[in-house]
């Protein structure tokens, strides 16, 4: 059979759209399923008593703001219950203010292998003599709502696999534009995404903060890294071993959104670099091992990890759909410009799904004009990934 060569440059053409357009159909999926798998309160759940339990928190400088992320975790611990802060690399008074919150502290210093991975695999080995039946991890800046362990440890021990808890994050005072839509897209890709897929029974990414997991599990693959999304790695590496994490709706734990613009470019720019490095990382992997050992979790979370973030989706996407229209224009082929126009068609109902069902209050009608500005004041972030991606692990700094 002869195949033209418009035949072949139609075919070339349309792999991009193509591709955006299977990536943003499964956002919009998983946006409305988030809004079908909505479930109303139920009674909280029940620890077996022998079920032992440690909460592990890495903590690099954290002094000022430790006391009160723990004092959110204490008064939902049992009796026989440990609550170990790994002091990292610290140079201030964090230890000896976790220690009075009641914290067992355990100081490690290695400035050659910085970062929260090595702090929780330090964590890990100091729990391995005496090893608990569930280890949670709970980030040193965060504040865990109440019966989220109970949530968390329930769910990751009636599953036997990593749950993560909904990590949302608080917008600062005295927001602006900017904060209203980082809330926004932080609740769709923390909240309403994974909630999606629990819907549509697959696994989600590990997010951050807020993860039970059993100990078989937790000591299944090697923990200690220094990447800049340790946790996103941690949840992939897991679900290649056979641990596929699953979203825990009944567990909340939010943070606050840093309030100086350098800060937050810093946190947005380690979260944009580091889901583009896992990409065109563990994409192939995961396609590969699903196809081998036909498991239909590993495809979903080869297809959540394509969808790339949010601003970026949305660049790409008009790009392509201006750059077909303007191929077809000029007399090639029609089918590149459907498929992208399909994909800017499904990534705006996705998007407009969750803004109805989640966002109202971090956006209104009136802010969303803003939104295409914003989206191309975040340029430079991603047009940084081809010349200078970020590799190091940056801690955020807090507000006090």
């Amino acid at each position: 059979m002869n195949v033209s060569w418009s035949e072949l440059l139609t075919a070339a053409l349309a792999i991009v759209p193509l591709l955006l357009l299977v990536t943003s159909a499964f956002l919009a999926l998983e946006c409305l399923f988030a809004l079908l798998s909505r479930t109303p309160d139920s009674a909280p759940p029940t620890l077996s008593a022998d079920l032992s339990l440690a909460v592990l928190v890495p903590a690099h400088n954290e002094a000022g703001g430790i006391g009160p992320t723990l004092a959110t975790i204490t008064p939902q611990l049992r009796p026989g219950d440990r609550l170990v802060v790994i002091a990292d690399n610290c140079t201030d008074t964090t230890a000896a203010e976790a220690c009075e919150a009641g914290a067992t502290v355990i100081e490690r210093q290695d400035l050659a292998q910085r970062g929260k991975g090595y702090a929780l695999d330090f964590g890990l080995r100091h729990l391995a003599e005496n090893a608990p039946d569930m280890v949670i991890f709970v980030d040193a800046d965060c504040t865990l709502h109440p019966g989220a362990l109970a949530a968390l440890a329930s769910q990751a021990q009636s599953a036997n696999r990593p749950v993560q808890a909904v990590y949302l994050m608080e917008k600062p005072a005295n927001p602006g534009l900017k904060d209203g839509i980082s809330a926004f897209a932080f609740k769709v890709k923390n909240w309403v995404r994974p909630l999606g897929l629990y819907g549509l029974g697959q696994p989600c990414l590990l997010t951050g903060t807020g993860i039970a997991m059993p100990w078989a599990a937790a000591t299944s693959v090697s923990i200690a890294s220094g990447h800049i999304v340790e946790d996103m790695k941690l949840g992939l590496d897991l679900a290649l071993a056979g641990y596929s994490p699953q979203f825990c709706q009944a567990a909340w734990v939010t943070s606050r959104l840093p309030s100086g613009d350098q800060a937050a470019t810093t946190q947005r720019t380690r979260w944009e670099h580091g889901h583009l490095q896992m990409f065109t990382e563990y994409v192939p992997r995961l396609l590969g091992q699903a196809v081998r050992q036909g498991r239909l979790d590993l495809l979903a979370l080869a297809l959540e990890l394509s969808v790339l973030p949010i601003t970026l989706q949305g660049l790409a996407v008009g790009a392509i759909a201006a750059g077909s229209l303007l191929v077809a224009t000029v007399g090639l082929s029609w089918l590149p410009a459907y498929l992208a126009l399909a994909a800017l068609g499904c990534l705006v109902l996705g998007i407009g799904l969750a803004w109805v069902g989640y966002g109202r209050a971090d956006l209104s009608l009136r802010d969303i004009l803003g939104v295409p500005a914003y989206m191309l004041s975040k340029f430079s972030i991603f047009s940084k990934f081809l010349t200078k991606p970020e590799q190091a692990w940056i801690r955020t700094e807090r507000d006090r």
